[in-house]
């Protein structure tokens, strides 16, 4: 693929001006139905959504950090939102947004954003796995303009109810038809390449459902339109009060963290897209807490760096942040020229465009390599999004980062005991033995350490060389002085063991000498 010149390349101003307008164009057109789908699955006024990618392209475009990636709503956070709403009201999301972005603010000023890019990949796609197909069960309801049930599982368990209601409705049914209309439009529009180039396959899948509807008459609901300056509600103090809620602030740092891990990690994509300049994650932390606090100042939803329209504005050749910019431009023109244009888009052609996008988040193509080759990382990741979906997101990221730090601790604490016979000095005696422990002797392998040298028969000469440990914790150390004393002690007459110690720095990590 053929990746846009950096922002210091040689060009003439204007021919970079052309390039950046076009993509522009390509990703406003990209952004619009995924701004208003987002804010109606999210439960919040459709204004909201495009006030988020506003703000994503005029502030979150401008400030530094990565140069082409494009901010606005994102369907990995639909789920999140939806429940704070639920849960707190409309008025008081400004508030959370608000404080998530303070407090990506601080972790970025604070250089953490380097950070989480140690988050295991498992546990991220589990993420996205889970959000995924949360938001495919919930959006099935909403292509039949149904109401969904509240949690994962009610979800699910209710898909063959929701089978019987549409068949006996023909306006469900007459709604299903429209949302499974945009899904096959979807997913066949970018397979005519040159009309692709041109409209993107969600702009056209939604034109044509609106123009469907409107054609046949059909009685299916529609998005309600509000107004942008109506729809804008900023937080007051009793918003503010209400931080104090320990489950409040739980929100706050799970949409901080899942925002902070969703941008960076599409940084990280983006930056194999293209050969200009590298992301700085610091900064790019920054640039998305800012972008935050200022949704939340207004009262929209949250954003994050989203990897569909970023990849949307490399594909179209953007050249510099200007694309990202004019994009934003292009939403606020068109919410304050054409605000009515919203009343007539089927919000199951909405839904249909978020079931779509679940599908994509379901990390489809690594499940079979991950099942031949790494196994533990295939475990985390479906428990991850098993756990989002019987519990809440930040319960299930919680799980799979404790699943990966145990599968990480098990797998670096592997010890290999050795024994051997050393050469005889005299004919007729009994050679000694050398046992060679090798690898990091911590708690998790403790059971076999001692077990191993409890089988050491008590009669012989026993050369214990731990100088191939590179790293021996405070139980294995005491675990092995213990014996060594124990063993001298019953042996008796025998010979008593020697024991090499490890090096300095293993002793040093150890925080006890054997």
């Amino acid at each position: 693929m053929s990746a846009p010149p950096s922002e210091t390349t040689p060009d003439t101003r204007g021919g970079t001006l052309r390039y950046d307008l076009t993509a522009s164009l390509v990703v406003f057109l990209v952004a619009l139905p995924l701004c208003v789908g987002v804010a109606v699955a999210s439960g919040v006024p459709a204004e909201l959504g495009i006030v988020t990618g506003i703000v994503g392209g005029l502030l979150t475009g401008f400030l530094p950090g990565s140069s082409l990636q494009v901010s606005g709503p994102a369907a990995g956070l639909t789920v999140l939102v939806y429940e704070a709403v639920q849960t707190y009201g409309l008025a008081a999301l400004g508030v959370l947004v608000l404080a998530a972005g303070a407090l990506q603010l601080a972790m970025g000023a604070l250089k953490l954003g380097r950070w989480f890019r140690a988050i295991s990949l498992a546990v991220v796609q589990g993420m996205l796995a889970g959000i995924g197909l949360v938001l495919i069960a919930g959006q099935v309801y909403a292509m039949a303009d149904l109401e969904a049930p509240s949690s994962g599982l009610a979800k699910i368990a209710g898909l063959p109810g929701l089978v019987l209601d549409v068949a006996a409705s023909p306006e469900a049914l007459a709604a299903l038809c429209v949302g499974v209309g945009t899904i096959a439009l979807l997913v066949l529009w970018p397979r005519w390449k040159p009309a692709a180039k041109i409209l993107p396959a969600p702009l056209v899948a939604v034109a044509a459902a609106t123009l469907a509807v409107a054609v046949f008459g059909l009685p299916v609901a529609r998005v309600e339109v509000q107004g942008l300056f109506d729809a804008v509600q900023p937080p007051g103090g009793a918003e503010f009060a209400a931080l104090a809620d320990v489950a409040m602030l739980g929100t706050v740092v799970a949409f901080a963290l899942i925002a902070s891990a969703e941008s960076l990690f599409s940084a990280a994509a983006v930056d194999r897209m293209h050969d200009g300049p590298r992301t700085d994650y610091d900064k790019e932390l920054m640039a998305q807490g800012a972008g935050n606090a200022v949704c939340g100042a207004l009262g929209a939803l949250p954003m994050t760096a989203v990897i569909v329209r970023s990849s949307a504005n490399v594909a179209a050749g953007a050249r510099t942040k200007a694309s990202r910019i004019l994009h934003g431009v292009w939403l606020l023109i068109f919410a304050a020229a054409f605000p009515a244009a919203l009343g007539v888009i089927p919000i199951a052609a909405l839904a249909g465009v978020l079931v779509h996008a679940g599908v994509k988040l379901v990390p489809w193509k690594d499940l079979k390599p991950l099942w031949r080759e790494h196994r533990g990382e295939l475990v985390i990741l479906v428990v991850t999004a098993v756990a989002i979906v019987v519990g809440n997101l930040f319960e299930g990221v919680l799980i799979g980062l404790f699943l990966a730090i145990a599968k990480t601790a098990w797998e670096v604490s592997h010890v290999h005991i050795d024994v051997t016979e050393e050469p005889v000095a005299e004919e007729g005696a009994q050679p000694a033995l050398k046992i060679r422990v090798l690898g990091n002797a911590t708690f998790l392998r403790l059971p076999k350490l001692v077990d191993s040298l409890e089988a050491l028969p008590a009669d012989r000469e026993l050369h214990i060389d731990l100088s191939g440990l590179r790293h021996v914790d405070h139980a294995c150390a005491m675990a092995l002085a213990t014996w060594e004393e124990r063993h001298n002690a019953l042996a008796g007459a025998a010979p008593p063991v020697k024991v090499t110690k490890p090096e300095p720095r293993a002793e040093a990590m150890a925080g006890a000498k054997a």
